[in-house]
This record gives C-alpha cells, sequence and structure tokens, in this order.
C-alpha cells in the first residue's frame, strides 16, 4: 500500500522502507515514551510490527507509526513520531488516519493507545478514554515476571 496524498505526503507501510537507524534516532533521543531504547529493540520491534512511513516528495522518512497487531481482534497503535521540521503541517493526523482506514476493514474489536500529550490528535480520530478501566492490567517490565 503505497497512497500519494494530496500535498507533499505519502503514506506505505512498506517495512523494507523503513528507515530504522532514522526511527531509532527519533525514539531514542525525542519520544519521551521511548527515551534510550537501544537500536536491537527498535529493529525488532519493526520486524514484529505493521509498519507506516510518512515520505516527503524527495522520499526521505518524515514520520512513523507502528501498529501490533493480530488482525482480527486487537490492535496498538505505538511509536508515533513526525520529525521535528514537519510537525504542524498536520501530518500526525494523516498519518493516524492513514493507520485507522487501513485497520477498518479488519474490524478489529479495539485498537489502543497511549499518549501523555495528544489526546486532542486522536480525540479527532474517535479515540476516547478507555471504558472500564479496572478491567485492564499491565504488566510492567515482562522480564521480572
Amino acid at each position: 500500500m503505497s497512497t500519494p496524498v494530496e500535498d507533499e505526503y505519502e503514506f506505505d507501510i512498506d517495512a523494507e522502507r523503513i528507515d530504522v537507524d532514522l526511527v531509532h534516532k527519533w525514539l531514542s533521543t525525542d519520544a519521551y515514551w521511548a527515551l534510550g531504547r537501544e537500536r536491537e529493540v527498535v529493529e525488532r520491534s519493526v520486524r514484529g510490527s505493521l509498519n507506516f512511513g510518512a515520505y516527503d516528495r524527495e522520499g526521505n522518512q518524515v514520520a512513523y507509526a507502528r501498529v501490533v497487531t493480530d488482525l482480527a481482534t486487537f490492535a496498538w497503535l505505538c511509536d508515533v513520531y513526525v520529525a521535528r521540521d514537519h510537525r504542524g503541517s498536520g501530518l500526525g493526523v494523516r498519518l493516524a488516519t492513514t493507520v485507522v482506514e487501513y485497520l477498518a476493514p479488519y474490524e478489529l474489536r479495539r485498537v489502543m493507545l497511549a499518549t501523555l500529550d495528544a489526546h486532542g490528535l486522536y480525540a479527532k480520530l474517535g479515540f476516547v478514554a478507555l471504558p472500564d478501566p479496572q478491567k485492564w492490567m499491565v504488566l510492567l517490565d515482562g522480564r521480572s515476571a
């Protein structure tokens, strides 16, 4: 799926096109949720996920989003990142919209995400606060189980 956008961005799910070094730099140095994440972990996460890249007219990657999913019942949207010099253009909303539209035909029961500061962006796409949060549990560090 390679989709030209009406303006300067193209969205693609081809994992081979993802610039893992660039994504690692973005996440490990500038994303509050992934500071210090090791390159090997980023590489493994790319291999095990559905990846969405956004590219400028020259083909340079300018944004990234990752989805962990079984494409049957559940998806987790994560690692959404827009390069600093492309922020404020609506690219983040368009990237998230691309993800939601891609997942729609699968009629997943749940698509989840976690965010510290982008609730308004995701609310535009229909995301709401977690209903019945008391039902949910988390294993914070699977290595210590």
